[in-house]
C-alpha cells in the first residue's frame, strides 16, 4: 500500500509555518507528524501539498493509494482503522477527514462520492499554530513511549543530578555534564549527538532532536522541543522549535514556535501574558484578522528563514512572517508580515535577493545547501504575502 499525507483544510490556520512546508512536515513532540506516520506504518510516505512546494514535497503515486490527513498525529487504533479501508472508502470523525483510500490521488474534492466509515474515537490533531506548543506535552509523552519502548538509554555521566532516571533517556552519542536533570513532569529526550553544556538546569518534558545543543547555564521547561541542529540557551519553556535554528544566547523564550533557520539576537524576549491576564489574540492568516485562541499564555510564533536583532521585544501574542528581519528598539506590532525589515519604527521590504544572500551564508555553516527549489518556494511566498506588505 502506499500511504500520501495531504494538508487539508487546516493548512492556512497553520501558517506561516505552512508556507514553506507541508503540514506533515511541522514538528510536534519528538518527531515531525511525517516522521510518526512512516514509524507507526513502518513505510515512507509522501505528500499531496501546494502545487509550489510539490518540487521540494513530491507526490508519489502508485496503483493503490491511501491519503492521510497530514494534521492528524497516528496512534496504533487508528493505524489499524486505516489499513481496514477498502477502496472508495473515507474514514471520518463528523465533518474531518481522517484519510481516504483510492486509486486517483490528483484530486480530493470528490469525497461525496466515497463510502464513510465513522471513526469514533478522539482525535489527537492540530488545528492551528497555538497548538503546536500547547498539544506539545502530549505528543512529547507519546514519542517518548514509543521511540523508547523495549530500549535502554545510554549511560548518564555521574556528574549530573538526575530526579526520575527512569524517564531520561540518551540516544547514541548523546552528552550531558555537570546538570541537573527533573523528569518529574515529563519525560527528557536527548537524540543522538546531541549536547547538554554544564550548568543547565532541564525540568522535563524535553525533546532535545539529534544534533541539537544546549548551552551553559540554560534553563528549559515545559514541555519544549528543540529540532535538530537548533542551539538555545537562557530560558525557554513550552516552546517548540522545528529545527537548525538559534537562540544561543539569554532571554526568554515561552509560548512560542520558532520554524527553521531562525535565529534569535542576545537578550531578545517574548512576553506570553498579558497585563490584564486576558485571553490572547493571535493573527490568524485564514481569516486576515486576530483571532481568540482562549490561551492565557501565548508568546511569539516566527516562520522560517526570521531574525532579531539584539535585545528585541516581542508583545504577547506575536506572529513573524517568513524571511523578516526585526532589528530596532521597541516593541514591533504583533503581525510582521513575511520578508518585513525593520520594528517598531516601521518596515521595509527586505526583497529576496538579499534574503537568499543570508539565506545561502547561514545554511552552509550547518553544511545544507540554499537550492533552486527554496529559492522558488521562497519566491513564491514573496509573491503571496505582497498583500500584507505595505511598504
Amino acid at each position: 500500500m502506499n500511504y500520501i499525507l495531504f494538508d487539508g483544510p487546516v493548512r492556512e490556520h497553520l501558517l506561516p509555518f505552512t508556507f514553506t512546508r507541508p503540514v506533515a512536515e511541522v514538528r510536534i513532540g519528538i518527531m515531525t507528524i511525517k516522521e510518526k506516520w512512516e514509524a507507526y506504518l513502518e513505510s515512507s510516505v509522501s505528500y499531496l501539498t501546494q502545487d509550489y512546494l510539490s518540487v521540494k514535497f513530491p507526490l508519489e503515486l502508485k496503483k493503490h493509494n491511501v491519503f492521510i490527513n497530514g494534521s492528524i498525529l497516528p496512534d496504533a487504533f487508528l493505524i489499524e482503522k486505516i489499513n481496514t479501508l477498502k477502496d472508495f472508502q473515507v474514514l471520518q470523525k463528523g465533518e474531518t477527514v481522517i484519510a481516504y483510500r483510492g486509486n486517483q490521488g490528483n484530486k480530493t474534492d470528490t469525497w461525496d462520492q466515497y463510502q464513510t466509515v465513522t471513526f469514533e474515537k478522539e482525535l489527537f490533531q492540530i488545528n492551528n499554530t497555538w497548538d503546536i506548543f500547547s498539544k506539545n506535552e502530549r505528543a512529547l509523552q507519546e514519542d517518548f513511549d514509543f521511540l523508547t519502548k523495549g530500549r535502554e538509554s545510554q549511560p548518564i555521566s555521574k556528574t549530573n543530578s538526575l530526579i526520575g532516571p527512569e524517564r531520561i533517556f540518551l540516544e547514541e552519542g548523546a552528552k550531558v555534564e555537570y546538570s541537573i536533570l527533573n523528569a518529574t513532569d515529563g519525560p527528557i529526550y536527548v537524540g543522538k549527538n546531541a549536547e547538554i553544556w554544564e550548568g543547565s538546569l532541564i525540568r522535563g518534558g524535553l525533546a532535545l532532536c539529534n544534533h541539537a545543543i544546549v548551552k551553559m547555564g540554560g534553563k528549559l521547561y515545559g514541555a519544549t522541543t528543540i529540532g535538530p541542529h537548533s542551539k538555545v540557551c537562557g530560558e525557554v519553556s513550552n516552546a517548540v522549535i522545528f529545527g537548525y535554528s538559534s537562540k544561543g544566547h539569554e532571554g526568554y523564550l515561552g509560548n512560542a514556535v520558532l520554524g527553521e533557520w531562525c535565529n534569535i539576537g542576545a537578550d531578545s524576549n517574548n512576553s506570553n501574558l498579558k497585563n490584564n491576564y486576558a485571553k490572547v489574540r493571535l493573527w490568524n492568516y485564514a481569516t486576515e484578522k486576530f483571532e481568540q485562541t482562549g490561551l492565557q499564555f501565548c508568546g511569539l510564533m516566527m516562520g522560517d528563514h526570521s531574525k532579531t536583532a539584539i535585545n528585541t521585544m516581542f508583545n504577547t501574542g506575536t506572529v513573524i512572517g517568513v524571511n523578516s528581519n526585526i532589528y530596532v528598539p521597541g516593541f514591533p506590532r504583533n503581525f510582521v508580515p513575511s520578508f518585513s525589515w525593520g520594528g517598531a519604527s516601521g518596515f521595509s521590504a527586505y526583497l529576496p535577493k538579499k534574503a537568499f544572500e543570508a539565506a545561502k551564508v547561514m545554511m552552509a555553516r550547518r553544511g545544507v545547501e540554499f537550492t533552486d527549489a527554496d529559492a522558488d518556494i521562497l519566491n513564491h511566498v514573496f509573491e503571496i504575502t505582497k498583500k500584507w506588505r505595505n511598504y
